[in-house]
């Protein structure tokens, strides 16, 4: 099968750990080895979040005078090299002679997307509600809820096109595991002189479903820090969802800042391609693409085993 995985930005770093470069070579090394059988049996084509990175490096950035800081889209650019050459060292290690590449990844966006008046993808560490409205004074930020804490948000808008999709292609093609669109890809808006980079931070569950609805993937997998997609999460009878035809799921009834917008990815790649995706923990990416973990969100008469084909529906 040809398989698209988006590894979340806190699957490579833990909620509330620091963020130093040693926890993430140690978090990269563990998504490898779950992501290994995978990359061994299939077409792998990985993307992965940025929101605690780029935050990082938005803070870094801060040291700099206000008239010297770099716009968001270059931070992006940075955090997919970083991450990507993280992920290409350890994988590399554990695949040895297997074609690599990290691809810097420009997506466009709209330039009246109304996501540029309404921020809402956290990036960076958390902060309690006090410190964080502090530094929003102080650095002009925008900031809202994490479950218990607060983070800086920015505006999210939607991903439209993959500029580099021609390429992506042709090295899947060669059979080379590719890692693109990181962190959501490098947002850009065309204009009268090209493309040109723009503030913001693209969800990358969003862009790893238009990465996989352009490359026709039979698979899309949301490698994050929970084991499924739950009805009533967080009370206590919130009950695991194992199963679920796209038609018959609602993003909107899911917190919009964690598992609605995976959701609506999973709906979206579903509905659109014709292939499964499932939401999951990373320690369960084989037993995802067999059916056997996560929340699985389908059209029906979708195989799990051999790529596109029949089972009865969902």
């Amino acid at each position: 099968m040809r398989v698209v995985a988006a590894l979340g930005g806190n699957a490579l770093l833990r909620r509330g750990q620091p963020l130093t470069a040693e926890n993430q070579r140690e978090n990269v090394a563990v998504a490898a080895r779950a992501l290994l059988p995978i990359a061994l049996a299939h077409d792998l084509v990985l993307t992965h979040g940025n929101g605690p990175q780029v935050g990082l490096l938005a803070l870094q950035n801060a040291a700099y005078h206000p008239d010297e800081t770099y716009p968001l889209d270059i931070l992006d650019a940075e955090s997919e090299g970083m991450i990507g050459y993280l992920l290409e060292q350890e994988l590399g290690n554990l695949l040895p002679g297997r074609r690599m590449a990290t691809l810097l990844t420009r997506i466009e966006v709209a330039r009246d997307d109304p996501a540029f008046m309404h921020p809402t993808k956290p990036i960076g560490p958390v902060y309690e509600r006090e410190e964080a409205e502090r530094l929003a004074v102080e650095r002009g930020w925008s900031i809202a809820p994490d479950g218990p804490k607060w983070r800086r948000v920015v505006p999210s808008p939607e991903p439209r096109r993959i500029l580099e999709l021609p390429v992506i292609e042709r090295l899947v093609a060669d059979g080379t595991l590719v890692i693109c669109a990181g962190g959501g890809g490098i947002p850009v808006i065309s204009g009268h002189g090209g493309y040109g980079g723009v503030e913001a931070v693209i969800d990358k569950d969003s862009a790893g479903a238009l990465l996989a609805r352009s490359l026709h993937a039979d698979a899309f997998l949301m490698l994050t820090d929970v084991d499924a997609v739950y009805e009533g999460f967080g009370t206590p009878g919130a009950t695991r969802i194992p199963r679920v035809a796209a038609a018959d799921i609602d993003p909107r009834t899911f917190a919009a800042g964690s598992m609605g917008p995976k959701v609506a990815a999973a709906k979206r790649f579903a509905e659109s391609d014709g292939g499964f995706a499932v939401i999951g923990a990373l320690a369960d990416a084989e037993r995802m693409l067999r059916g056997e973990a996560g929340t699985m969100v389908a059209a029906p008469a979708v195989s799990t085993l051999s790529g596109r084909g029949t089972r009865p529906p969902l």
